[in-house]
């Protein structure tokens, strides 16, 4: 089975660390051919994943099925992760031939092309042909991707909150007999880093990244920049966090890790730590998780991964737009694209064919509900988690009965963070958010991943974030935010 159809979607350990997630078959057969021309309609389709051989292949099959039920064909057009956001603000805005776009928070930003009109507000849209989609979708995700009030994409059903958990390699735990009932927080690890640090020389105790950040009780303004407001706000008051006692001790915290060396030395300028998966030689480091999280990232690293919560399931605005589908504001045929984008969230054959490619070519049944990847499953690997709703998926052989029902409590489980909903329009400081940028350029990696001490470089930091305008914009999110509160009465 192609590993990569097994991996989590981690949710942003940096956004794009990206689930190949699958499965089961649920979901109501929308049959009716709601097509009002009897000609045949071609939607052109943009969406993000690494081109496929046989994609021409198995969009045969589909569009044989797709002709029948809505009278429309596909042209789908796959652009590499990597390029997605650069090649499609320049087809936009040149105005070339589409219907539907992928867009999310971290490629093609959903947000800021609302705004600029390049998307078709979709409310009546979901009224009459999206009927379908409105029922099968959480409805956290819809309301959650409103901009302005309206909705100009349909999300992906799949996780919806996002739950950091501290992983650990259990051949480790298991070893030193270690115990993780009282591990909750960062602080929590020291005695167990002790531990490995003295009897294992070739471990790297604690796993790190120069992008980590401390589980803070803050819901950011923009993610990855020092403006939020506490998880447990009432009044909605936008902080620095570089000026919280929070914040404080947490640096503080993975400064001691590190000059304890429970660190890698080089953890301000490393963006990987493969190497040390793949060898088994680390012991703890933190993810965002997923149901049976555990059980993919124990068979992709080839041994036995637990994890623990971090944090609770939080429901954020990036979360919720992690994946989604637009209509082009410039699309030709907008009702039949609903149509397709209907049928893609409701129809299992639909949704299977597209995902998983065509029956005895790349995948096998083994039960009503379950398949098994063939050898050519290698030339259709789609992203799994970019094509509308995966609850309606076949489950992968291995995968519990009960996968889709795991992923519905998870969701249900889900708290929303206090900004949920809330998009901070920064039209008005994009010199000092650049500004901003900048000093976090050299300030941020250092202090996060404790490589600087915080009782001495927190204060040049915020001097230099003030000197940069860091003020000014929490002034001007804190404008946006009142406003916002007051309108829906938080």
């Amino acid at each position: 089975m192609s590993m990569k159809k097994k991996r989590v979607s981690l949710l942003l350990t940096a956004l794009v660390t990206l689930s190949m997630a699958l499965s089961a078959c649920t979901g109501n057969d929308n049959t009716a051919n709601t097509n009002s021309s009897d000609d045949p309609v071609e939607l052109i389709w943009y969406t993000i994943g690494t081109p496929q051989k046989d994609l021409n292949r198995v969009l045969e099959e589909i569009n044989k099925y797709t002709l029948d039920k809505i009278g429309a064909t596909l042209d789908v057009k796959l652009i590499d992760f990597g390029d997605y956001t650069q090649k499609m603000q320049v087809m936009v805005a040149s105005g070339e031939p589409m219907d539907i776009l992928f867009t999310s928070s971290w490629a093609f930003d959903y947000v800021q092309n609302s705004r600029k009109g390049a998307f078709l507000q979709l409310d009546d849209l979901l009224k009459n042909q999206g009927k379908g989609i409105v029922d099968a979708i959480n409805p956290a995700f819809m309301e959650g991707s409103k901009v302005d009030g309206h909705n100009y994409a349909i999300p992906a059903n799949k996780e919806l909150p996002a739950q950091e958990v501290f992983r650990f390699n259990k051949e480790l735990l298991d070893k030193y007999n270690l115990d993780l009932s009282s591990v909750k927080t960062m602080a929590d690890l020291e005695p167990l880093l002790k531990t490995i640090k003295e009897n294992e020389p070739e471990v790297t105790p604690y796993a790190m990244v120069k992008d980590f950040m401390p589980v803070m009780p803050f819901d950011y303004v923009i993610e990855k920049m020092p403006m939020a407001v506490y998880m447990d706000t009432s009044d909605y008051k936008v902080v620095n966090i570089f000026e919280t006692p929070e914040m404080k001790e947490a640096l503080q915290t993975v400064r001691k890790f590190y000059l304890a060396g429970y660190i890698s030395p080089e953890v301000a300028t490393s963006t990987s730590v493969d190497d040390l998966y793949k060898a088994g030689k680390w012991f703890t480091d933190r993810a965002a998780t997923q149901p049976l999280a555990d059980n993919l990232w124990s068979v992709s690293y080839g041994y036995p991964v637990i994890s623990t919560p971090a944090s609770q399931p939080y429901i954020y605005n990036w979360s919720v737009m992690g994946s989604m589908q637009a209509i082009s504001a410039n699309s030709e045929h907008p009702e039949q694209a609903m149509e397709f984008l209907n049928l893609l969230n409701t129809d299992p054959v639909l949704r299977n064919m597209m995902d998983s490619g065509i029956e005895g070519v790349h995948y096998e049944k083994i039960s009503s509900n379950m398949i098994r990847n063939l050898p050519e499953a290698k030339n259709y690997d789609m992203a799994t988690f970019s094509l509308g709703n995966i609850m309606i998926n076949y489950l992968n052989e291995g995968d519990p009965e009960n996968k889709w029902e795991q992923f519905k409590q998870f969701n249900d489980s889900g708290i929303p963070a206090p900004l949920l909903g809330f998009n901070f329009d920064t039209s008005k400081i994009t010199n000092e958010i650049a500004a901003v940028q900048n000093v976090k350029e050299e300030f941020w990696a250092p202090l996060m991943t404790g490589s600087v001490d915080p009782d001495q470089y927190l204060d040049k930091a915020n001097e230099k974030f003030k000197a940069a305008g860091l003020d000014t914009i929490i002034a001007e999110a804190q404008t946006q935010l009142d406003a916002w509160k007051a309108a829906n009465d938080k």
